[in-house]
């Protein structure tokens, strides 16, 4: 359509990269008409209704000249009035309407205009059960004293607690005011002021311009500790000391995430613990990484997820994809940045084990994940979700072939082609068409020998991991695996492995490849010699509880424990799904579940209910 009036060099920008084609099923959005750029919250937080209720004020960039109407994102929010602001600076109520919900995206609020207002607020109120936050009693905390309430906004469920724009096409700045309880401390994935008191409410402020799934918030009993002169570590203050011991080397990670990819463009980087029903690993929200409890295991072990959150300050939340259908760009490119700040640390020996565990873990998932489901992205027209491609399996595999490129090409021209990509995109969202234009003009045109295009093709569209890629192998990794062969066979006993000197990446590797074939005996054995069962590495011990739920091994004990306290999906689904193919384990793992379901987030619960189901 034709455009009337000069635009931003920033409208142009987001128009060019836009397109049709570009446009988010999954948002009711019309950001090819308006855009929002920054946003203001005013909340309340109630505990006793498990609601936060106020306004939000979004300040909007209008695009088509002819457009009069704003539609905004939102899930069971109760809207309660819409007012603009008219040119004379006053505010005037508006019209506006909800669709019939839809039980994926929710209901689009439509907001009737009779001009193109520079800002509109809209007062509305959340549900209890809104899909992105979580309200916890006191007595699911560590100390008892106090409720606590934390979001995760992504993909889709900022809509559920803000009326936005609900896309990563969509990048905004953003500012709140939030009130909460006397006695708790209320963060944000924004500008925290540690000596802030909350008196006349929590304030806030982002800078940078973030897609909606980055929004983020968190109440409650919340200590926070420095760990150099850009981070530090909020926690629940029993959690507080071993939280900051386990995240010391964080400055060292950003340095050396600078030194390959240039400069940490939000200023701090600072990280909450949450309670244990989070349940992922860890949320990359700018200023202020969401983080499992399940990552302090006492001994800094598993500080390779921090690598992976800090990663995301460059893949995924600087450069983020245009869609949810190019989720490989954020997750792949961030776990191949993952392993490289992992070398730079600890070495090229435990990166190398590193990938060589993700790339065994990737292949050994192939199986049940459906052909058409195992490329990084389809053909299809983005359309719909239903045509995504498998979200766990485009870590791995984007990251294989980033390395993949790399090792052919060398990191002398690898690496600045990849920072390349980072700067010039900084603060945009990207599609893969983007991404192979780039890399044909920046890397292939130069050096054609790097990759043919068919190959390109093969990774991208195809299934599974491509014959030409090349393994990583590991010297260490190759010698526990002649141990633990000899072990399976009754070659070698249990006292003359070399477990006391393993690692935790050597215990995954091979926990993950004697599941299913050791038997009860050697798990006991096992437990009797290293007491796997009681370890306080979350990612060791939850692998050999499955092995022995497997194998007949009775750990029920320890297990209840670990149900009762892990909320993490990773870790509870594939738990619950085993004892429930075990006819003896079934009524048992349903008397656990009816204890610890409470514990667990919305989004846990869901996943594990569908296993009761089936």
């Amino acid at each position: 359509m034709p455009i009337k009036k000069p635009l931003s060099a920033f409208v142009l920008s987001a128009l060019m990269t836009l397109g049709v084609a570009h446009a988010d099923p999954l948002s009711y959005a019309r950001y090819d008409q308006v855009r929002t750029s920054d946003l203001y919250l005013d909340l309340k937080a109630d505990f006793g209704h498990k609601t936060l209720a106020g306004y939000a004020e979004l300040t909007l960039t209008w695009i088509d000249p002819a457009a009069r109407t704003l539609v905004l994102d939102t899930n069971e929010l109760n809207i309660a009035k819409v007012q603009v602001l008219n040119p004379n600076g006053r505010w005037s109520a508006a019209s506006f309407m909800l669709d019939k919900p839809d039980a994926e995206k929710g209901r689009a609020l439509r907001i009737a205009l009779s001009f193109q207002p520079q800002k509109v607020r809209v007062y509305y109120r959340t549900a209890p059960s809104a899909a992105a936050l979580q309200w916890m009693s006191p007595q699911q905390t560590m100390s008892g004293k106090r409720p606590f309430m934390f979001s995760q906004s992504e993909e889709i469920n900022a809509r559920s607690w803000a009326p936005v724009q609900d896309t990563p096409a969509v990048r905004f700045t953003y500012s709140a005011r939030i009130e909460a309880p006397a006695g708790m401390r209320v963060v944000m994935s924004a500008e925290n002021d540690q000596q802030s008191t909350g008196a006349g409410g929590w304030k806030f402020k982002m800078a940078q311009p973030i897609p909606s799934y980055l929004l983020a918030i968190a109440i409650g009993e919340i200590d926070v500790r420095n760990l150099g002169p850009r981070s530090a570590v909020y926690a629940e203050p029993a959690r507080i000391d071993a939280a900051a011991y386990e995240l010391a080397d964080t400055e060292k990670m950003i340095s050396a995430a600078e030194g390959l990819y240039g400069p940490y463009r939000w200023e701090r980087y600072d990280m909450i613990v949450l309670p244990p029903s989070f349940p992922i690993g860890g949320m990359e929200n700018p200023r202020l990484t969401f983080l499992t409890p399940t990552m302090i295991a006492g001994d800094r072990s598993l500080v390779d997820l921090i690598a992976h959150e800090l990663a995301h300050s460059w893949s995924g939340n600087l450069v983020t994809n245009a869609s949810w259908k190019h989720f490989w760009l954020n997750e792949g490119f961030t776990t191949y940045v993952t392993t490289r700040i992992v070398e730079k640390l600890y070495g090229e020996e435990v990166a190398e084990m590193n990938l060589q565990v993700e790339q065994e873990e990737a292949l050994a998932s192939l199986p049940s994940i459906p052909a058409a489901k195992q490329a990084l992205i389809t053909r299809d027209a983005d359309t719909s979700a239903a045509s995504y491609t498998d979200s766990g399996l485009v870590y791995p595999k984007g990251a294989w072939l980033l390395r993949t490129l790399e090792q052919r090409a060398g990191r002398e021209v690898f690496d600045p082609f990849l920072r390349g990509w980072f700067d010039q995109h900084a603060f945009k969202s990207a599609t893969t068409d983007e991404f192979v234009a780039y890399l044909k003009k920046n890397l292939l045109d130069a050096h054609p020998e790097v990759m043919a295009p068919a190959e390109l093709d093969e990774w991208l569209y195809g299934a599974g991991i491509p014959a030409s890629a090349r393994h990583a192998a590991s010297p260490r990794l190759a010698a526990l695996d002649a141990q633990r062969s000899a072990w399976l066979k009754g070659e070698l006993s249990t006292r003359d492995l070399n477990g006391k000197n393993w690692i935790a990446l050597e215990w995954m590797h091979f926990l993950n490849d004697i599941d299913g074939k050791a038997n009860a005996t050697q798990l006991r054995e096992l437990d009797q010699a290293f007491a796997l069962g009681k370890s306080g590495n979350n990612e060791i011990a939850y692998r050999f509880y499955l092995a022995s739920i497997k194998a007949g091994y009775n750990v029920r004990e320890p297990l209840t424990t670990f149900l009762m306290s892990v909320g993490r999906q990773k870790f509870v689904v594939p738990l619950y799904t085993a004892l429930l193919k075990n006819p003896g384990d079934r009524e048992w793992a349903k008397s656990v579940y009816a204890q610890a379901r409470e514990h667990y987030h919305p989004v846990t619960q869901g996943s594990v209910d569908k296993q009761f189901k089936k």
